[in-house]
């Protein structure tokens, strides 16, 4: 095999090598010399103070020299009027003619203590001090720094911070195949190319096409876009580098770019290989200076677009990254020569969900009454981590219950758990409390199964829950729908209503219990109006711009003041036109209300078929009725 590192436009050897610069080190030296002699006092715990000679020839005279030091060119010495603990050292240096034996019988009579130093063992402790330390402080910088380019690190990386971190997967450690990804057709069908390229690139260099540098897998979180790159190089059989976007990102400048260099050029080594960046969004955002910039991250991102740029499709690197935030992306990483394929991860549908409880259900033992199609029309809108969630649940219940298997309660009661929490055991609602809420959860039901184009009731329970709710009406669709009347979503608005509606009905008050409801029901309008165009009076016109698409999807106004002024008073005037409908019709079957609140009240949770029942039994009473009046 050709050494891969001659297709790159540089090949300087000492590339990403950054030294340092000579006057940091002449500068280091120069401070190490002039600090020194002081940094060892400093040690000492004492302070020093230079002084004249005449200075302390007055306190010799004064008799204040508590000990002296005398040498041929420095006296030093304390005062007795200094405190006890913390003594200032006073420095001075002697006049030449001075005479010692002069100053000795001075210094006796002021009972102080001296001593003297020879002039050698001082010019030793000079060059100790001011020569050699420095020069030992520099021998040890070198040494560190030649360690360091050894290990190509840079200035920046200590030891091997400058060194990438990516971990490499072969092929027997990823362990993941297509098999192990389900629910995800479309986005294999996009990666199958970049596979056969991988076994097989002079197939396609024959008639001169070239391999995409970049693939960018986008989604929301959990739908499986790490699992997808590491199945593309377990089906491809080739090394696996991974690395997270913030694995680049480091207080000193230059780390985040020697990482990027280090990463591609190990990758060339054995290539082919799949390189995969996980939250590219981290090093790739957008650079904009308007709100200042961050050097490094910007370093970075600008050192990954040349190495894309630099190496050689044809060697069999590609590059593999994923993200949930696309729209942050800088410009310059989606044009096309690098990252020119996005690959949509989306949520799973109907069959994709089946089949994703297929994949994690493979391993665990299932009793005979698990019907997995029926948990994934339940699941509508959960990505495959919630499923595999969902299993893991399951399969504790299962072993809490003391059995060896997984039966279909223990999958239910596991979705349930997961959207509504654990039953909490321990909260004693009052009789009025419970009355309310079963009412309350009754109006919700009631109004579902008494309009048409509605998700049929599957549960209702008046249990409270760990995630805040004293109880919730569960609706389960029968087939997953893609699209939705402007009807429809009017019906799901009085659904969502029901509640407030038949407290109010009953007991003519207000409380808090509907607070999820409203805000659920607010959205729904507001979506309504702003942006799917169903409103008469704003028209067709989209007044909100959704951001963060794969995460929260928050949604943002952008018009003028009073236009959206306007729509308020559209959304308002829809969640009360709505209201009163779901008000007249449960006034309407105030009858049915009771009797089903008063079951509900008896067995705590009842299913969408007992709720049917009592429906299905007031219409033939209503069809009986009418045809003895006519």
């Amino acid at each position: 095999m050709s050494n891969p590192s001659n297709g790159n436009r540089n090949t300087d050897p000492n590339r990403g090598k950054q030294k340092l610069p000579f006057f940091v080190i002449a500068a280091i030296c120069i401070g190490l010399f002039f600090i020194s002699g002081q940094m060892m006092n400093k040690l000492l715990g004492a302070e020093q103070k230079e002084v004249t000679y005449d200075v302390f020839l007055q306190a010799v005279e004064d008799q204040q020299v508590y000990e002296v030091e005398l040498a041929y060119e420095t006296i030093s010495y304390t005062r007795k009027d200094d405190d006890q603990k913390n003594r200032t050292i006073y420095y001075t240096t002697p006049l030449p003619y001075v005479e010692l034996t002069n100053l000795v019988p001075a210094l006796r009579n002021g009972e102080a203590i001296f001593s003297g130093k020879l002039t050698e063992q001082s010019t030793f402790m000079y060059l100790l001090q001011g020569l050699i330390l420095p020069l030992g402080f520099l021998g040890i910088t070198m040494l560190l720094m030649r360690n360091i380019a050894k290990k190509g690190g840079g200035f920046g990386g200590i030891g091997s911070v400058g060194k990438s971190k990516a971990k490499v997967y072969m092929e027997k450690e990823t362990g993941v195949t297509f098999r192990d990804v389900a629910g995800q057709d479309e986005a294999k069908e996009s990666l199958v190319e970049i596979i056969d390229f991988l076994h097989n690139p002079q197939k396609y260099t024959a008639i001169g096409a070239k391999l995409p540098k970049g693939a960018l897998l986008v989604g929301s979180p959990g739908t499986g876009k790490t699992l997808l790159a590491k199945a593309v190089a377990g089906e491809a059989h080739v090394p696996f580098f991974s690395i997270s976007g913030s694995d680049f990102v480091e207080m000193f400048v230059g780390v985040g770019a020697s990482r990027v260099r280090d990463l591609f050029k190990e990758a060339a080594k054995v290539a082919p290989a799949i390189i995969f960046i996980d939250e590219i969004d981290a090093i790739g955002r957008s650079r904009d200076s308007r709100l200042g910039g961050n050097d490094e991250r910007e370093q970075t991102l600008n050192q990954l677009l040349a190495e894309i740029d630099g190496f050689d499709s044809s060697k069999g690197v590609v590059i593999l990254a994923a993200t949930n935030r696309p729209e942050v992306l800088d410009k310059a990483l989606l044009r096309a020569g690098r990252f020119d394929r996005r690959i949509i991860v989306d949520r799973p549908n109907l069959e994709g969900r089946y089949q994703t409880l297929i994949v994690h259900t493979r391993n665990i033992h299932l009793a005979e009454d698990v019907d997995l199609k029926k948990l994934a029309q339940a699941t509508a809108g959960a990505v495959g981590a919630d499923l595999a969630n969902l299993v893991n649940e399951a399969a504790l219940r299962a072993v809490r219950m003391g059995r060896k298997a997984v039966n279909q309660e223990d999958l239910l009661v596991s979705f349930e758990t997961v959207i509504a929490g654990t039953e909490k055991k321990g909260t004693v609602l009052t009789d009025i409390e419970k009355r309310i809420v079963a009412y309350h959860e009754v109006g919700h039901a009631l109004v579902a199964a008494l309009r048409k184009h509605t998700q049929p009731v599957s549960k209702i329970t008046i249990v409270p829950h760990t995630s805040g709710a004293l109880g919730y009406t569960m609706q389960m669709p029968e087939e997953e729908k893609f699209l939705n009347s402007k009807e429809e979503l009017l019906i799901q608005l009085q659904t969502l209503l029901g509640g407030r509606a038949a407290e109010q009905t009953v007991f003519g008050i207000q409380t808090t219990g509907a607070a999820n409801d409203i805000q659920r029901a607010t959205e729904l309008a507001r979506r309504m109006v702003t942006q799917l165009g169903m409103s008469d009076k704003i028209g067709l016109m989209s007044l909100a711009t959704t951001q963060s698409e794969y995460l929260d999807g928050q949604s943002y106004m952008d018009c003028a003041q009073s236009t959206a002024a306007e729509a308020d008073q559209e959304i308002r005037s829809i969640l009360t036109q709505c209201y009163d409908q779901a008000k007249t019709l449960l006034t309407e079957k105030r009858e049915l209300l009771d009797e089903i609140a008063l079951y509900l009240l008896q067995k705590e949770t009842i299913t969408g078929d007992e709720l049917m029942a009592y429906v299905n039994a007031d219409s033939q009473r209503l069809t009986e009725g009418e045809s003895e009046n006519g």
